[in-house]
Formats: structure tokens, C-alpha cells, sequence
């Protein structure tokens, strides 16, 4: 049943929802904009700035992974660049394995607030934000359906300390899937937003496009440089997470860019790449020589 529920919200419908678009879409006349430099420079920017948010939300995950954890007496804990591990036994600790997914969703809901209340005006922050959002949603939620099928992850391990029944579990899974495809669409109508002008997000073409070189594009490119990050660890760990998260919620926000309309274009004229070029390196530097020999937590 959560294998069915998957396929038909992460892939079936968000397929019809861009059927349907590009079917009323066809024919549309090139949207304006500001060029070919513009456009690579805008998804250059984008991709820096998802690598950014994706690897500080991972740390985010697992610094939660560690924290409570280190409060437990009788627990050595280790906190890794892409992983942490413990020594000791304390009957608490399954349950906290279920604190970095609630970290990262809680991450997602501070960044949305933020996008949405906080009236800023930077294009490049306003972008991060809607990318810490999102990985913060798509690194926590996916997490819950794993913990559904998996007792050894670490939602799993948390549900086990809860003593959920599969009725439960199969509930929980169900609802994290349910809630993918929404969450991912309200941040279609900030990435909107971040057009320099009207006439790139005029019609449902010209929205399908810009969402393509600001959201799809930068999420699938920064899955190689987020590799950097992650290695070295068994390849499944590496290359799956940001595999899973780009995928899981970006097909919803291409397939519906053309339905969301009365977006006011405020984006930046031009996009920095200069400082989030400098932030990416800092942190594969922080996780590369300071966190992959590993920091422990007494």
C-alpha cells in the first residue's frame, strides 16, 4: 500500500498534473527574459546555493542525531561530516534517533516562516531559504516512510520505542507522502518571485521555464558536487540521499510552475556567485578536515 501510495503521488500524478500543462501550453511564444548569461547565471547561482542548503541541513540532521544523545549518561557519541555513531546503551537513545528528521522539518518550517514573514529582500537569501525549506522537508518526511518499512533506520528505531503497530507505522508512512506533493508547491510561488521580471512569469510557459533554470536544473546538477561532501562512505549513502531528495518533491514543482498564478516578480537584476561559491567551499572544508575524522561528544 505505501509502495502504491508513492508511485501514485511522487511520480503518476505530478507526470498528469505536467501533462495537462504542457498540453495547454503548446504553442505558447518564448518567454522574455534577460538571455542566455542571465538564465546560466541565475541557475549557476541556484545550484550553489541548493549544495549549500542540502549539506547544511544534513549536518543540521545530524547534529540533532548527536545532541540528545550526549545528554544520556554511559553514551560516547561521534559526530561525523555524513554520519554519527555512538558507544554505550541508554534506553533513550532509539527514541532520539528520530530527532534529526524533527530537526530538519522543524528547520523547514522556521525557513518557510522566514520566506514568507520576514520581508527580505536579498534574492540569494530568500533562495536559500526556500531550499533549506525544502531540503529540510524532503530530508525529514521521506525518513517517516522509510520508518515504516525499516525498524533498523533511524525513524524506524524510534518508532520501535514508541511501540507503534503497523497500523500506525503504514498511517505515519501515508501521511509524510501525503504531505510531499502541497509542501513542495507552496514553494513554487517564492521561486516565482525571484524573476527580475513580469514577463518571465507572464504566462504558464514562461513560469514552467523559469522554474526549470532557478528549481530542476540546480537541484539535479547539485547532486555531483554534493557527492564532495558526503565521500568518503559506502556509495549507497552517498549518492541516495541527494538523489532522493531532489527527486522526490522538484518533479511536483516543475509539473505544477504553470498552475500558480498572481506572482510579483522581485528578484535580484543579477545573482552572486562569488559568496555562495565561497560558503560551499568552507563547508567542504569544515566536513572534509574537521568533521570526517569525527568530534566526540562526552
Amino acid at each position: 500500500m505505501i509502495a502504491m501510495a508513492a508511485l501514485l503521488l511522487l511520480v503518476a500524478a505530478p507526470l498528469a498534473c505536467g501533462l495537462l500543462g504542457w498540453r495547454r501550453m503548446r504553442g505558447a511564444p518564448a518567454s522574455a527574459g534577460g538571455g542566455a548569461t542571465a538564465d546560466l547565471r541565475t541557475t549557476l547561482a541556484s545550484t550553489l546555493l541548493y549544495v549549500l542548503a542540502f549539506n547544511l541541513t544534513f549536518f543540521v540532521q545530524e547534529l540533532f542525531l548527536v545532541l540528545p544523545k550526549a545528554f544520556l549518561p554511559g553514551l560516547e557519541v561521534t559526530l561525523f561530516h555524513n554520519n554519527h555513531a555512538w558507544k554505550g546503551e541508554h534506553p533513550l537513545a532509539a527514541l532520539f534517533q528520530g530527532g534529526g528528521a524533527a530537526a530538519t522539518l522543524l528547520e523547514a518550517a522556521v525557513c518557510a516562516a522566514l520566506l514568507r514573514y520576514g520581508g527580505l529582500r536579498a534574492g540569494a537569501l530568500r533562495l536559500l531559504l526556500a531550499w533549506m525549506a525544502y531540503c529540510g522537508a524532503f530530508m525529514a518526511l521521506p525518513q517517516v516512510v522509510v520508518g515504516a518499512l525499516s525498524a533498523a533506520s533511524d525513524v524506524g528505531m524510534a518508532m520501535a520505542y514508541l511501540q507503534l503497530g503497523p497500523a500506525a507505522k503504514g498511517f505515519a508512512a501515508l501521511l509524510a507522502l501525503a504531505a510531499m506533493p502541497p509542501l513542495a508547491v507552496l514553494l513554487v510561488r517564492p521561486l516565482l518571485a525571484l524573476a527580475d521580471d513580469a514577463a518571465c512569469i507572464a504566462d504558464a510557459a514562461a513560469r514552467t521555464r523559469f522554474v526549470f533554470r532557478i528549481a530542476t536544473v540546480p537541484a539535479l546538477i547539485a547532486i555531483v558536487p554534493i557527492v564532495a561532501f558526503r565521500v568518503p562512505r559506502e556509495w549507497t549513502e552517498v549518492v541516495l540521499p541527494p538523489l532522493a531528495v531532489s527527486l522526490l518533491g522538484v518533479p511536483w514543482m516543475q509539473a505544477a510552475a504553470w498552475r500558480v498564478e498572481g506572482v510579483n516578480a522581485r528578484g535580484p537584476a543579477t545573482w552572486p556567485i562569488a559568496w555562495p561559491l565561497a560558503a560551499d567551499a568552507f563547508v567542504l572544508l569544515l566536513f572534509q578536515l574537521a568533521l570526517r575524522p569525527g568530534i566526540r561528544f562526552f
